[in-house]
């Protein structure tokens, strides 16, 4: 169902009860102003990060998703509780435990005409796992054998063993590329396509026509785009423009400059600007949390009491209750996301502060504090300085832990780089957030097999191991959620991953714009490809 939430007062306090909860729905389009519809209207974009790859099967960073989304599709869309919904695909699942299939569309077209088909999704399907092109998509693709177009509508996944989350999760992470333009270039992990060979080719509600890095990336719509109501998107044009931090993107948003900003904002900024003339403050469901990770590469990390004690050395509730104002809540320190309520576990409980018991835990794992109760070893904490959340609570990691003796140095980033040195292992401990986590036997496999692709300390416990290739091998729900609960135990005990909150986040526009359709995450939000076809200028 279409719709939007806005923030109104006590929406902040109806959070921190219940991730469910939202506050009044805003009129639906059509009810004051202008209708629906196309528009000679540029619709203005604010991001705080460039492109980092145009080539939307090994982007990385969020405004590669924002920009290659719009001209790339996916098989699936998401609702807010992290089911999947069609969208190109208009029926899927399996015909056997290791096959599976997508039935699609038949009135899709590329931007240049030539028609979308089966074809397309096998080829890009085949192309990704053949080439191994680094990245979520390619990550998803560990029990696919081979993809075969069956006709011009169906396409059937051949896999190599039993998978029952990969049918949802490669529909829902995997684009669709055109083979015609794609197969020419070689390798699809090597394709740059940055429109150097005479432009984009895309079936979404725009296409990139131009832009400078550090400024801008326009993108003009296309005239036939089915996916959208009318099947024609309403602005004339997307222009995304180059801020450095969101404090200058607010200010863009107030003098008109532009008329969305893309990243979610700060909690102390969503009271003030739901009450600013000319702004609406849009809500969007939160699937992902925030976390630190610490890097058993190194060799006091490998040992899972240090890891233990830096758990305890992180004041939780104030984190939340300063830096976020209230608008999240705890996990309980769990890896399964209280949203994804048939999988939630309340047995399992956030990591108390206690800076005594960190300091137990250290002198257990052989430290010994100086004379000034300071132990002679620091961590070096990684964050991106555009996340300004993040760089927030960062600073107070560092001030708890140092009432456990324990030293933590700080070292902020540009995006990109923190981006890099994450994938790199350059970190002993990393602070940050993942977007979307829908489905948890596939979030574990890629954050926690040896080889996922987000496992970025290299995790390997083979009990742990255990439970995800056999939740990865089962298909009754009821066994599988068993399975998955011990697991996230595991993790838990092994501090694999600390999870420190989950929220729901919110989204600023002017109110000289309507349409918006709200889809989860901060990747998704307000600026996905059907919110943004949909939107139109109001008079």
């Amino acid at each position: 169902m279409k719709h939007r939430r806005v923030l109104a007062l006590g929406a902040a306090a109806a959070l921190a009860v219940g991730l469910a909860a939202c506050a009044p729905s805003a009129p639906e389009p059509g009810e004051s102003g202008r209708s629906p519809g196309p528009r000679d209207a540029t619709l203005g974009i604010g991001t705080t990060t460039d492109v980092v790859n145009f080539n939307p099967v090994l982007g990385n960073s969020r405004t590669d998703s924002w920009i290659t989304n719009l001209m790339y599709p996916h098989l699936l869309s998401i609702s807010d509780d992290g089911t999947k919904e069609a969208h190109v695909a208009t029926d899927w699942g399996y015909v056997d435990e290791t096959t599976g299939y997508y039935e699609i569309r038949d009135d899709l077209t590329w931007s240049d005409g030539e028609p979308l088909t089966a074809e397309d999704v096998a080829w890009t399907l085949n192309a990704v796992k053949r080439d191994q092109a680094a990245g979520t998509f390619y990550g998803q693709l560990g029990n696919l054998d081979t993809a075969t177009a069956v006709s011009d509508t169906r396409v059937e996944l051949a896999l190599t063993q039993p998978d029952s989350s990969i049918v949802d999760e490669i529909g829902f992470w995997g684009v669709v590329v055109p083979k015609h333009v794609f197969e020419p270039q070689g390798s699809i992990a090597e394709f740059a396509n940055d429109g150097s060979d005479g432009g984009w080719v895309g079936m979404g509600p725009f296409v990139l026509t131009d832009f400078q890095v550090g400024q801008h990336y326009t993108l003009e719509r296309v005239e036939d785009y089915p996916l959208v109501e009318g099947g024609v998107p309403g602005p004339a044009e997307v222009v995304y423009r180059v801020y450095p931090d969101v404090n200058t993107e607010i200010l863009a948003l107030q003098s008109g400059e532009i008329d969305v900003i893309a990243n979610a904002l700060p909690p102390a900024q969503v009271e003030q600007l739901s009450s600013a003339d000319g702004l609406q403050v849009i809500e969007a469901a939160g699937l992902g949390y925030a976390h630190l990770v610490y890097n058993m590469a190194k060799p006091e990390l490998e040992d899972v009491l240090v890891r233990q004690a830096l758990a305890h050395a992180v004041d939780y509730e104030a984190i939340r209750t300063v830096v976020l104002q209230g608008q999240a809540v705890s996990t309980g320190s769990s890896a399964l996301m209280p949203v994804l309520a048939s999988y939630y576990d309340d047995t399992v409980t956030e990591y108390a502060f206690d800076p005594e018991l960190s300091r137990s835990l250290m002198e257990e794992a052989g430290h010994t504090a100086n004379a000034d109760g300071t132990f002679p070893v620091s961590f070096r904490l990684i964050y991106s300085l555009q996340d300004s959340v993040t760089s927030q609570w960062a600073q107070m990691v560092k001030d708890s832990a140092a009432e456990a003796g324990i030293a933590i140095e700080l070292q902020g980033t540009e995006r990109n780089t923190y981006l890099s040195m994450t994938s790199e292992g350059d970190y002993d401990i990393y602070a940050g957030n993942f977007a979307i986590m829908d489905d948890p036997v596939t979030n574990f496999a890629l954050s926690y097999l040896p080889g996922g692709a987000i496992n970025y300390t290299d995790v390997d416990d083979p009990e742990l191991n255990a439970l995800i290739e056999q939740g990865m091998v089962t298909f009754d729900e009821e066994e599988k959620i068993s399975i998955m609960r011990e697991a996230n135990r595991i993790v838990h005990e092994q501090v694999y991953d600390n999870i420190i909150y989950t929220q729901n986040l919110f989204f600023a526009a002017s109110d000289e714009w309507a349409g918006f359709i709200s889809k989860p995450s901060e990747l998704l939000s307000i600026v996905n490809p059907l919110s943004l076809a949909s939107a139109y200028p109001v008079e």
